[in-house]
């Protein structure tokens, strides 16, 4: 499985985003899909995770009510909504793939490049 992400840019807080993560390959719709953002100088985090049936969704408890991850495995695709954004939403952003990923980095297999999510105050 490859992972593109995008979606990335600048916004003032309050704003909203909404990043895509296209990924190739004919397992897509059999894995589970997380996004992590990573901050400058700080580790990389679990932001949100949905399972392959899009039945079950889990969120850090830092962006609960303010994002939402939906996928379309139709279009290969992964999206996290982002509203009410915070200037400490400020990170490159990660979408990853995995048989059973939940909130653990080496829960997952594949991961993306990356975009990158700059909140102004």
């Amino acid at each position: 499985v490859q992972l593109q992400a995008s979606g990335g840019g600048l916004v003032q807080a309050g704003g909203s985003l909404r990043l895509s993560c296209a990924a190739s390959g004919r397992t897509f719709s059999s894995y589970a899909m997380g996004w992590f953002r990573q901050a400058p100088g700080k580790e990389r985090e679990f932001v949100a995770r949905i399972v392959w049936s899009a039945s079950s969704t889990v969120y850090a408890d830092s962006v609960k009510g303010r994002f939402t991850i939906s996928r379309d495995n139709a279009k290969n695709t992964v999206y996290l909504q982002m509203n009410s954004l915070k200037p400490e939403d400020t990170a490159v952003y990660y979408c990853a793939a995995g048989p059973v990923g939940l909130r653990l980095r080496d829960e997952y297999d594949y991961w993306g490049q990356g975009t990158q999510v700059t909140v102004s105050s």
